[in-house]
């Protein structure tokens, strides 16, 4: 039976009784809303599933499953629409279940057309809101997603399509740099699929010699080679029902890249040394941080192996492209990693942040982790600064420890305190006439005087210096110690 008032909004009616519903339906009549109505939960699954409803009025005693049954399955179907149950029979326990069923309302029969109103205006407000709620929180940046730390909008795009791709049957093909994080994207796609309850299997093509991937992968009989002592799985059996995840693909041998693609044709492989068929159910994710195509062009990956993977394309960014991601993974690295060395470690200086976030991290997060666990082991202080990172962090932006010359110690920082320094007289011209290419000099002496200048405009105060050319104290101390050795090398000897 249907009742259709408008389409404003959609009300599923569960009532196995005709002569209510048409009762129910005669107080809605004014009302701006589309009435589907049914006998059953069986019916009503049904319905929903075809057009979702915005509010479900649910009978509780229903013919075949009952109406709190039926409400948990439509829960478990993506149903969301909030729910209003009706009955004969109330109770503090019925209503209370049919609550945690995912009711937000309850009405005892008999009931008049206006408090029916009110109820189901309630219920229509109380799911306008949670959708508000939910797509709100949807458009927020998230923070951390599936064990992933990145806020910026690249991260935020890659999230957006794992969960995409975690909804699909097909082959997701993930590439970026080494050390991006790959693996950990392969496993939020598992983790959020219908998979997620049977096992992630990685494969690393490159970690294993060419002669034992096909048994790696397919698995082997005894007797199918030297060492082959027992019958053994491979990681297809072993991952039946769940995720493959092959690392590395283009490393893959081409006689394996033939056998992996009637894998991927029949569902079905042969192990080593028989030839009999197994059959599995296995989704494939892969991962490779080379191009693919170029691959192809190559001669060294098949193309028709690779159209069969290339279905769901993710491409992970390099750290460099993360903005203040690197500052929020390296934190995140700082507070385990100290708490598993027992250190004090608990933050990083302004200074050590700058540098974490100007260095072009080649090696990705697998670097920075590197580089955050160097710094912790090797320190133990609350604060970790920029001195106390990997050097080839510091000379990448000119920040290598220097040497100050005082009383024959030689510290490796630079002081703390502002330090006076008196350069050799700073040369003032007049206006000069129009250049010419021998009056071009070179940079290394124009440098030198700038930022000598500089110190003696300044006073003396290095500090000071640093700030108005826009350069590190460091660099600046490594560059006076530079000229003071070239002015000593080139001095003559002094005669006795």
């Amino acid at each position: 039976m249907m009742g259709i008032c408008s389409s404003q909004s959609n009300i599923l009616l569960v009532e196995d009784t005709p002569a209510l519903a048409r009762t129910y339906m005669a107080f809605l009549k004014e009302e701006p809303y589309q009435i589907e109505h049914v006998e059953s939960g069986e019916a009503a699954l049904k319905a929903a599933a075809k057009q979702p409803p915005d509010v479900i009025m649910m009978d509780l005693r229903l013919p075949g499953i009952s109406g709190i049954e039926t409400l948990r399955k439509l829960r478990e179907q993506g149903c969301e629409a909030p729910a209003i149950t009706l009955t004969a029979h109330g109770s503090v326990t019925v209503a209370v279940e049919a609550m945690q069923a995912g009711a937000v309302d309850f009405l005892l029969k008999p009931f008049n057309a206006e408090r029916l109103k009110v109820t189901l205006a309630n219920a229509l407000k109380n799911g306008q809101l949670t959708a508000q709620i939910k797509a709100y929180e949807k458009a927020q940046p998230k923070g951390e997603f599936q064990g992933i730390i990145g806020q910026c909008l690249p991260m935020q795009a890659v999230y957006r399509s794992l969960e995409s791709a975690a909804a699909s049957k097909a082959t997701v093909f993930i590439t970026g740099e080494s050390g991006v994080g790959k693996e950990l994207c392969a496993e939020a796609t598992h983790n959020l699929s219908a998979r997620r309850k049977r096992p992630f299997v990685p494969v690393n093509c490159a970690a294993i010699p060419r002669d034992l991937m096909e048994s790696e992968i397919f698995g082997h009989v005894k007797g199918a080679f030297t060492g082959a002592i027992a019958d053994r799985d491979g990681a297809a059996a072993a991952a039946d029902g769940g995720t493959l995840f092959l690392d590395e693909i283009c490393e893959m041998d081409p006689y394996l890249q033939a056998k992996l693609l009637r894998f991927l044709q029949s569902g079905t492989f042969t192990r080593l040394g028989t030839e009999k068929q197994q059959k599995v159910d296995v989704r494939i994710v892969c991962a490779t941080n080379r191009d693919p195509w170029a691959e192809v062009e190559a001669g060294r990956f098949r193309e028709d192996l690779l159209y069969r993977l290339y279905v769901l394309p993710i491409e992970v960014p390099p750290l460099r492209e993360r903005g203040q991601d690197v500052i929020r993974i390296a934190e995140a690295l700082l507070a385990g990693q100290a708490a598993e060395e027992g250190k004090t470690a608990c933050e990083f200086s302004a200074d050590a942040r700058t540098l974490l976030q100007s260095y072009p991290w080649p090696g990705n997060i697998r670097e920075l982790q590197n580089a955050v666990r160097q710094s912790v082991v090797m320190h133990n202080e609350p604060v970790i600064t920029a001195a106390m990172l990997p050097n080839r962090i510091q000379k990448s932006a000119g920040l290598a420890p220097i040497e100050v010359e005082t009383n024959g110690v030689e510290p490796t920082t630079e002081p703390e305190t502002a330090v006076q320094y008196v350069p050799h007289e700073v040369a003032h011209t007049e206006p000069a006439a129009p250049l010419s290419p021998e009056d071009i000099r070179p940079l290394a002496d124009i440098e030198q005087e700038t930022i000598e200048g500089a110190i003696a405009l300044c006073g003396g105060d290095i500090t000071q210096a640093s700030k108005r050319l826009g350069i590190a104290r460091a660099t600046i101390y490594r560059k006076l110690k530079e000229w003071r050795r070239a002015a000593r090398t080139a001095a003559p000897p002094v005669a006795d």
